[in-house]
């Protein structure tokens, strides 16, 4: 089963999905989707559409760059069987799994960083622009006319009535 890679947005196109499209020079462009093959035909520049691959990458937005994913792809030649190759294998694949989760923590707290201060600068605007609607409780006990007064009506049994029949 050959996959092959959308040439807009870099995404994975497996047997029988995509849209092939080959041009008079004999050079073949793979899309997943229409909405590749049509921004290919609005000669839109993937590097500059939020959505692609090749933004991400050029943004730091994913962590392409991280030597540990170049260290898993698969090898198609055979070796010999060798017990401490194997063992040390077996050794530098925890090894680079653990320096991966962190190197992905870390990518993940880098990209968060800036997005707790900006909350809570939008939380404060808030609080500001509708402090009218929050008061505090002992605000309220200090001074009695931030409280709505109560009022007393009365209603006679007649009207009651009158609406329960309505």
């Amino acid at each position: 089963m050959r996959l092959e890679k959308c040439w807009f947005c870099s995404s994975t196109i497996y047997p029988g999905h995509g849209i092939q499209f080959v041009r008079n020079d004999a050079k073949i462009f793979r899309f997943c989707r229409s909405k590749c093959h049509k921004n290919f035909k609005m000669k839109r520049n993937p590097r500059k559409l939020k959505w692609t691959k090749a933004y991400r990458r050029l943004h730091g937005k994913d962590m392409t760059q991280d030597s540990t994913f170049e260290l898993e792809r698969k090898r198609n030649r055979p070796e010999r069987y060798d017990r401490n190759v194997t063992e040390s294998t077996l050794k530098a694949i925890k090894k680079i799994d653990k320096i991966r989760v962190a190197r992905e923590a870390r990518h993940h707290a880098m990209r968060m960083k800036g997005k707790k201060a900006i909350e809570q600068q939008a939380a404060a605007k808030e609080l500001e622009q509708s402090i009218h609607l929050v008061k505090a409780p002992a605000a309220l006990q200090e001074d009695p006319s931030l409280t709505l007064p109560k009022m007393k009506i009365k209603v006679s049994q007649s009207q009651t009535e009158d609406r329960m029949e309505e």
